[in-house]
């Protein structure tokens, strides 16, 4: 009988120790956080209770979304409990996160990237784009870069655009046989990051910080920003970014002579094209759905319909019998984390508006040199996007970085009498790109985890890109924005 029980000590013991190594560095995480939001609230001097809680609380939100000690929708749903039991505002307010038009956008947008994926249409984009494009390293760099660009139109999930266009990126790789820790692979690896950052530049539903930024100005100020209004504020950022990212990582990673030109990579696409035969009914379907969908959202200020209203309608008719292209079963397998991180998000930008965090935070920044920063337009936009890069590099994920700041710049946007859309559609996109830090973009953090990329690849083009991204949107704001009487 001894044997066996000896036995069972030797293979549990190493298994006892990883679980107690792994359950130590969430344990002291979660306390380190809890810890934290806790000196926040007896350190801020005495102001409304509410107020001290919901600071408490957003710090507690940007540590565990930051460094995980536990799941990303199991941090969404502690602090939605959280402002329940602590009553920071009232029921109406803290549920009205999930009630916002921007979570059925969000919704019918992954279901939408779902229904796409069904057909081959996004395989023949790829593949006809790299046929084009992928004989030289510079062409299939660029492909990489475009590619996205198309996608963000019709898919509005900037992950599901990643997600697809890094297997077909690792394919061309491989095929070519580029060496594990080569510059053409370190090169197209960040084309996929950095393409699929830029991609949510232009189209409001491309990205969730836009959509958070759009929803939070409507809720607090009952501004609308329209699909067009965002498209025509944006188009000159992400024509400049898209050749400019390029040249950076064309500069940042040299090409020996032998990884410079490879035809038959177009050849094997061509190849890969024509398996996949002429473009078939579900796909014909497809783009007839994508083009009513997009064509409504351009035509909303003709209309009225809030983006998530064609979104939806897309939905329906991608399943619908006889019409559609996919099938419900499939369509309703999205991420049900993601939904439940933008509710909480959006309930959180609500109650910090409501508690007045926003207002006490806003009264501490309310000093003479940033008011007056913010009442001539030109050094607010430049100021803004130094602000918010520098924010975004600690305040990691996008959507908390938004939901904290948008509040405190309307506050301060009215007090200094600036335009608060100006303000805050500057802040949104400095959120949205960033460059540095993986953990800084959803792209970023889908490469880095091949294993392929490390982190000190993303740190000096990444600068070049945030400088060049801060430099772009200046120069749009003297120029086109005002031109058309934005600025």
């Amino acid at each position: 009988m001894g044997s066996p029980n000896t036995k069972a000590k030797v293979n549990l013991m190493p298994k006892s120790s990883r679980a107690l190594s792994i359950g130590s560095y969430k344990a002291f995480t979660l306390l380190l956080g809890a810890a934290l939001s806790a000196s926040i609230y007896t350190l801020l001097p005495g102001s409304s209770e509410s107020a001290k809680m919901m600071l408490a609380l957003l710090v507690l939100s940007v540590f565990y979304w930051t460094f995980e000690p536990l799941p990303l929708g199991v941090t969404a749903v502690l602090l939605l409990v959280l402002m329940l039991l602590f009553k920071i505002v009232t029921m109406d307010v803290i549920f009205s996160g999930f009630s916002s038009p921007a979570i059925f956008l969000i919704i019918g947008g992954m279901m939408l990237a779902r229904g796409v994926n069904d057909t081959p249409l996004a395989k023949r984009l790829a593949y006809l784009i790299l046929a084009r494009w992928a004989g030289t390293a510079k062409g299939l760099l660029a492909s990489i870069l475009l590619i996205p660009q198309v996608q963000a139109f019709f898919i509005p999930a900037v992950a599901v655009r990643a997600t697809l266009i890094l297997p077909v990126a690792l394919m061309a790789l491989d095929h070519i046989g580029v060496k594990e820790n080569g510059n053409l692979r370190k090169m197209i690896l960040l084309g996929v990051a950095f393409g699929g950052t830029i991609s949510g530049t232009i189209v409001m539903t491309a990205a969730i910080g836009n959509i958070l930024t759009v929803e939070l100005l409507k809720q607090i100020l009952g501004i609308q920003i329209s699909y067009l209004q965002w498209f025509m504020y944006t188009v000159p950022i992400w024509l400049l970014l898209i050749p400019l990212s390029w040249l950076v990582l064309i500069k940042s990673f040299p090409l020996p002579k032998e990884n410079e030109e490879f035809h038959h990579l177009k050849e094997e696409m061509d190849k890969k094209l024509k398996e996949l035969g002429t473009i078939n009914i579900d796909e014909k379907k497809c783009i007839g759905i994508l083009i009513l969908i997009v064509g409504l959202w351009f035509t909303e200020p003709l209309h009225g319909l809030h983006p998530s209203i064609p979104t939806l309608i897309g939905v329906i008719l991608m399943a619908f019998p006889g019409v559609g292209c996919s099938k419900w079963a499939n369509m309703v397998k999205i991420n049900f984390d993601t939904i439940l991180i933008m509710g909480v998000t959006l309930s959180l930008g609500y109650a910090f508006n409501h508690s007045g965090a926003a207002e006490l935070v806003g009264a501490a920044l309310s000093t003479g040199w940033i008011i007056d920063q913010l009442r001539t337009p030109i050094i607010a936009v430049a100021s803004i996007l130094f602000i918010t890069q520098i924010l975004h590099l600690a305040v990691a994920n996008v959507s908390t970085a938004v939901v904290t700041l948008i509040p405190i710049f309307i506050g301060l946007s009215s007090k200094a009498g600036a335009d608060p859309v100006l303000i805050c559609l500057t802040a949104s996109l400095a959120c949205l790109h960033g460059y540095i830090l993986v953990v800084e973009a959803t792209p970023n953090i889908i490469v880095h985890s091949t294993g392929q990329i490390q982190q000190k690849e993303f740190l000096i083009p990444g600068i070049y890109m945030t400088i060049i991204m801060m430099a772009v949107t200046i120069l749009t704001a003297v120029t086109w924005w005002n031109w058309i009487g934005f600025l």
